[in-house]
């Protein structure tokens, strides 16, 4: 017998398995069930003891539930649709679903809409959904007869005996679940695209064919959620990056993953380069450059060509030396170190570098500027003593939460990975060490009142690490920030300082990225503010634009002015357009602010000053104009 307490609030005593019957004889419907904080089937053998909660569509937990149900009324769908279709994996995802399939002929985006028609037909057959438990034997017979070869692959890495399906009507899939009562439930669902998706995602096995779609509980949700996705579609820096003339990427002539940089993309980079460097300066950070190559050597001692060897580039040949493109900094930093003898006195030492990188990524991931194949990373390396651990990770989150703030990033979730404790044989490092790593990154983000999940063996083999994420402007999460203990590259480099004994000893360090790439973070930027950076990050502040021709000669004298007070100014005059065309592409190449000189303007050295928001501030000395700008540039605030 145990408790469980319904959707409605109220609390009955359920006997075994008996929750669907209760459920049913109260009319009341339920999605899944908590036991033990843990999400299981209705269907589900309840505790004997203990109290468990049924939820209902509108829980939060039970929206996986929903989707991953979704995601099967999808997969029957298909196969009533294209007889010979063979069905891979369907899982729920963080803003929908999906199910990859191999089609016996290929389909496109303008399949989509019937086979959401008979999704829907499937839903208003509100058919139950029955859990099938079946031997180990029976369950392969069951999937060989149906020729699904994906699935078999699936089944034999399920180490239990007494496997469990799902069955829908004529509809069954191999699946743990936990699924809805009935597919009448999955009311409110949309299919949004199609792609190409290798199996297991080996890009060596077959290619499938993966169907997004998204569910929710209400028509409202769902709408809502379309409409987010419409100012997502909208902010997507693959779009703004060319129509803005920020940056492109040309695979057939420059390759894929490589990023070329325009003017004013580059002005944006230039501007984040040198904020980042002063205030790296301010923090006690030393700025060092190194190459983007090193030899083989180097990268065996790291580890690299150990462990990420298929993440590096292939091996030029130099004099008969291999050498390798850098897939990392870190050995460089350390090798800059060793060329002292350093004392406990030194420490800490804070090196760091906007270094270009380079990963081998397959095509298949490539994904505009947030997933390339040479980046800039804003990496530094800080080495020191034990008893300076704790103030330096601090002093990391200061200057971390600054640097973001000034970008328009306020809003944190902070995850703590830390090794497993069942498993310790799989990290390297004492347990000492470990155990005053981890004390000291919780003290640092208690210190400065951060909130964290702690996830136990997500660490890496070698050090404990703090990973900050980003909330953007649609409350989209971005990791971004990294604090990764390293006690590995210390020993493979025998890295050492002389201590107050007299002694050599090990020195702690901790690699530290905080932006993690300039690509990937200028993306990211692009789509947080759609485009229409702050006026300090703008990569053109001001568009002078004039009347008539007999205006021009005092347009670019404003523009003049303006460049020589600092200010990123241009004078558009080299086309003879009407004052409302420029005005308008102004405000579509989402320009701060456009000066007009008019006869008046130029007889008076004013300019009459329009924002790119449509706010007509009017008719302004030119010397005024300035000190706004500047301030909008001093303060790095998002008003104008």
């Amino acid at each position: 017998m145990a408790n469980v307490i319904l959707p409605s609030g109220d609390t009955v005593v359920v006997d075994g398995g008996d929750l669907l019957a209760v459920l049913k004889e109260r009319g009341e419907t339920a999605a899944a069930v908590v036991v033990d904080g843990q999400l299981h089937d209705v269907r589900d053998p309840l505790p004997s003891r203990g109290d468990a909660r049924a939820i209902g569509l509108d829980d939060p937990a039970a929206i996986e539930v929903l989707r991953h149900t979704a995601s099967h009324v999808l997969a029957h769908a298909v196969t009533r649709l294209y007889p010979g279709v063979k069905l891979a994996i369907g899982p729920a995802i963080a803003e929908g679903f999906y199910y990859d399939f191999r089609f016996p002929a290929p389909i496109n985006r303008d399949d989509l809409p019937r086979i959401a028609e008979e999704m829907a037909k499937i839903v208003a057959e509100d058919l139950p959904i029955e859990r099938v438990w079946l031997p180990r034997n029976k369950a392969a017979a069951l999937l060989a007869e149906k020729g699904e070869a994906y699935k078999l692959e699936l089944l034999g890495e399920i180490p239990d005996e007494r496997i469990s399906f799902y069955r829908q009507g004529e509809f069954i899939d191999l699946c743990r679940g936990p699924h809805l009562p009935s597919t009448g439930l999955v009311q409110h669902f949309v299919l949004l695209d199609l792609a190409g998706a290798y199996w297991r995602g080996d890009a060596t096995r077959d290619m499938l064919t993966r169907i997004y779609g998204t569910a929710f509980p209400t028509r409202e949700a769902l709408a809502e959620h379309l409409k987010w996705r419409e100012e997502a579609r909208k902010r997507d820096h693959r779009l703004l990056g060319p129509e803005l003339d920020l940056f492109s990427i040309q695979n057939e002539t420059v390759g894929a993953g490589l990023v070329l940089w325009h003017p004013k993309g580059a002005a944006v980079r230039h501007e984040i380069e040198t904020f980042w460097k002063e205030e790296h300066y301010r923090a006690g950070y030393q700025l060092v450059a190194t190459p983007h190559i090193g030899r083989a050597r180097l990268w065996e001692t790291s580890g690299h060509l150990d462990f990420y060897k298929d993440g590096m580039y292939s091996p030029m040949d130099i004099e008969g030396q291999e050498f390798y493109l850098k897939p990392m900094n870190c050995p460089f930093h350390i090798a800059i170190y060793k060329t002292h003898t350093r004392s406990y006195r030194d420490l800490p030492i804070r090196y760091a570098e906007l270094g270009t990188v380079y990963r081998f990524e397959r095509s298949g991931v490539l994904h505009g500027l947030l997933r390339v194949r040479g980046f800039t990373q804003d990496d530094a390396h800080i080495i020191c003593r034990p008893d300076q651990i704790e103030d330096e990770v601090l002093a990391c989150l200061d200057l971390t939460l600054h640097i973001l703030g000034a970008f328009g990033f306020r809003d944190y979730k902070v995850a703590l990975s830390v090794r497993d404790p069942e498993h310790t044989e799989h990290y390297i490092g004492s347990d000492a060490m470990w155990e005053e790593a981890e004390r000291s990154l919780v003290r640092a983000l208690e210190r400065k009142g951060l909130p964290h999940i702690r996830m136990a063996g997500e660490a890496v083999f070698y050090g404990p690490k703090i990973d900050l994420h980003v909330l953007d402007s649609l409350k989209r999460s971005w990791q971004l920030t990294t604090i990764q203990f390293d006690f590995n590259e210390p020993e493979r480099f025998d890295m050492a300082y002389i201590g107050d004994d007299g002694q050599a000893h090990r020195p702690y360090m901790v690699h530290r990225a905080l932006l993690g790439s300039l690509e990937r973070f200028f993306g990211i930027l692009i789509e947080h503010y759609g485009g229409a950076f702050p006026a300090w990050l703008a990569p053109v502040q001001a568009a002078v634009l004039p009347v008539t021709e007999a205006e021009i000669p005092y347009a670019e004298g404003v523009a003049a002015e303006l460049r020589a007070a600092g200010i990123r100014a241009e004078a558009w005059t080299k086309e003879r357009k009407t004052l409302r065309w420029l005005i308008r592409e102004a405000q579509v190449q989402k320009v701060p602010y456009m000066l007009v000189c008019g006869a008046r303007e130029a007889a008076g050295g004013a300019v009459a000053v329009r924002l790119r928001t449509g706010e007509d501030l009017g008719h302004q000395r030119v010397a005024d104009v300035v000190t706004r700008i500047k301030g909008a540039v001093t303060s790095r605030g998002a008003s104008l």
